[in-house]
């Protein structure tokens, strides 16, 4: 039995995350376990909070973390800050 085959958006959303740990690698040990908590924390509530047929919803929060990515990778950040993004119900 192979595994499942993972649909574009899937590859997307572990692509992104892989993408924040080889970032995190790249800053000082302190800053680098509070960035993986963060993004784990991130990644795993809204691996549980977010409807996966909502699929505009899913391409925005990669955008979003898209975005805050590049801004990590830069030399001057040093950390990562967690932000609430609430969907609307309508």
């Amino acid at each position: 039995m192979g595994a499942a085959k993972l649909s574009g958006m899937q590859k997307q959303v572990l692509s992104l995350y892989r993408g924040f740990l080889r970032a995190a690698r790249s800053k000082p040990t302190e800053d680098r376990k509070r960035i993986e908590s963060i993004v784990s924390t991130e990644f795993r509530h809204n691996s549980k909070e977010v409807d996966r047929k909502n699929f505009q919803y899913i391409e925005y929060l990669l955008r979003l973390g898209t975005k805050q990515l590049d801004q990590l990778k830069s030399p001057d950040i040093v950390s990562l800050s967690s932000v609430k993004v609430v969907a609307s119900k309508t």
